[in-house]
């Protein structure tokens, strides 16, 4: 969840929260901790601390190693973006920059103020940008997001105050979004290593950092402290608070009593649906529902999965078998209602409903026929491909990434998948921050993963997923599927682009390289004095629209 902590308001209201990019599906709760002050003003004068309660862990503070929403909950605080989303619409807009546009079909330039500093006082100019984009597609960290910038050719600097980013193939439709995601982040070429991941405690001690804010305190993944920082030149405005603590919880249990305590200002990601609805009853809190990004699915990797191409069983078709009859015995409404009591809807494809594209490819091809199980399609599907049953699955989750329920998911799915003797499910669960590192070394078979879009498109869902080099790194390869995604980024013409993104859903149906399982609402819960909450269609939670 993008998390920012600048906008001015009424004491509940003293931040500005964007459940932008990666938290679609953001849980936020402003309780009444003593942090701020109790009045009403918005003439920017500063009130107190903001207290932000969180179970959402960070993998690291350098944006080129990082592509998850706790990650970014941090560094949308304190690193700066050439472009951002706007507050009322998805449109993007000059954030850092002066201006972004397109100057030909195939270039992209950005004007920069002149003037501008990092926190640290080092100058901040277009060489920090080139130095930014370049590294991040040097290092290609398996953790961080540097697949989205595959139509990046180069980027040069005609002057201190002028980017021109080239790119590879004319007419980009979503390149503008990506520089409002993971990738846009710039950082301090003084600083930040050129060809390797730069340790989080050395960007604190540098203070390098561009954003509202910068970090005087980093104990990972225990508290962040931050304080506002006056080089800042961007779209949101001047903070009206002295500051904000960011303190990790192991337990959404401790995070909901910290709410009900009053120990915190502001709590977010992650807490049941139970503690929801049960915190809704509280009259010193209130729900507020937007439209839903998330998406929560099963990934399988190529290589290890049963029958996996380095298993010393390998064999393709029986590998499919396996991927199809998981998706033949998921029920997802049973998991939508019994886990998640409806706050989350099952999902048939890969694009969730809201999007231009959106379909129910899977709906038609698996289980019965109509979104329910068929333990008799799925065991017809082995037979035929000549899979032994039970079939041994090792099946990995994480459970303090995707919020608590995640345990009763997976039982769930474990279940389901063993009920008629199909499977047979070794269920494990990881920590997050040795999580993210294990399924991209090829640890995990078959692993949960969530998705919180970086930005309001098709694309979104498609692009780091199923690109030849995509973020799931699960060795999944269909050269139609590449070429089709490579093809509707620069689409112009709105019908043939919607129809591209409906047959890519059609084609990775075919092939499972993942099984979509639910899609999330956009739920936020507020203190019941703050007004004008708004849930926008960039996924940004709102307190009060804030212009350049």
């Amino acid at each position: 969840m993008a998390l920012h902590f600048s906008s001015p308001g009424s004491a509940r209201a003293r931040t500005a929260l964007a459940a932008g990019a990666l938290a679609v599906s953001a849980l936020l709760l402003a309780g009444c901790a003593g942090g701020g002050s109790t009045g009403g003003s918005t003439d920017g004068a500063a009130s107190g601390p903001i207290i932000i309660g969180t179970t959402d862990k960070v993998t690291t503070l350098d944006p080129a190693g990082s592509y998850d929403n706790g990650s970014l909950a941090v560094q949308t605080q304190v690193f700066p973006y050439l472009v951002n989303t706007d507050y009322n619409s998805n449109k993007v807009v000059p954030d850092l920059a002066e201006s972004a546009e397109f100057t030909s079909p195939n270039e992209y330039t950005v004007k920069l103020p002149a003037g501008l500093k990092w926190a640290n006082g080092h100058d901040l100019t277009s060489s920090d940008v080139k130095f930014s984009f370049d590294r991040n597609l040097k290092i290609a960290d398996p953790n961080g997001a540097s697949s989205l910038l595959y139509n990046l050719d180069s980027v040069s600097t005609p002057d201190a105050t002028t980017v021109v980013f080239k790119l590879k193939t004319d007419n980009d439709q979503v390149f503008p979004f990506i520089l409002t995601s993971f990738p846009g982040a710039i950082v301090d070429e003084e600083v930040f290593s050129a060809d390797a991941v730069t340790p989080d405690q050395d960007i604190v001690k540098a203070d390098a950092f561009g954003g509202p804010y910068s970090i005087t305190k980093w104990d990972f993944n225990k508290t962040v402290e931050f304080t506002p920082n006056k080089n800042y030149k961007g779209l949101l405005a001047a903070p009206s608070n002295s500051g904000a603590v960011l303190s990790y919880f192991a337990e959404s249990s401790n995070l909901k009593l910290a709410v009900q305590q009053g120990d915190v200002d502001v709590a977010y990601r992650s807490l049941s649906s139970t503690d929801v609805a049960d915190l809704s009853g509280n009259d010193k809190v209130k729900v507020v529902e937007g439209p839903g990004g998330e998406i929560r699915y099963i990934v399988f990797n190529f290589n290890t999965q049963p029958y996996g191409a380095t298993t010393t069983e390998a064999d393709p078709a029986k590998a499919l078998a396996v991927r199809q009859a998981v998706a033949d015995l998921i029920d997802r409404k049973t998991i939508s209602d019994q886990v998640y009591k409806g706050t989350y809807t099952p999902l048939y494809s890969y694009v969730p409903a809201g999007f231009a594209g959106a379909t129910d490819a899977l709906k038609g091809l698996y289980g019965d026929g109509n979104g329910g199980p068929s333990a008799d399609k799925a065991k017809a599907t082995l037979a035929a491909a000549g899979v032994t049953t039970p079939v041994t699955l090792n099946l990995q989750y994480s459970p303090d990434h995707y919020g608590p329920s995640s345990g009763d998911e997976y039982a769930l799915v474990k279940q389901q998948l063993e009920k008629d003797g199909l499977f047979k499910v070794d269920l494990q669960s990881t920590e997050w921050v040795q999580y993210s590192k294990d399924r991209t070394a090829d640890v995990y078979p078959a692993y949960q993963l969530g998705w919180f879009p970086d930005y309001s498109d098709a694309d979104n869902y498609l692009t780091p997923f199923f690109l030849e080099k995509n973020f799931l790194g699960n060795h999944y390869v269909n050269q139609e599927v590449n070429d089709l995604i490579l093809k509707q980024a620069v689409e112009t013409d709105a019908a043939t682009r919607t129809s591209d993104i409906e047959k890519i859903q059609d084609l990775v149906a075919k092939d499972l390289s993942t099984v979509p399982l639910l899609q999330g609402a956009q739920v936020a819960v507020t203190g019941a004095d703050v007004k004008g909450v708004t849930l926008d269609a960039s996924f940004k939670l709102r307190f009060a629209p804030i212009t350049k």
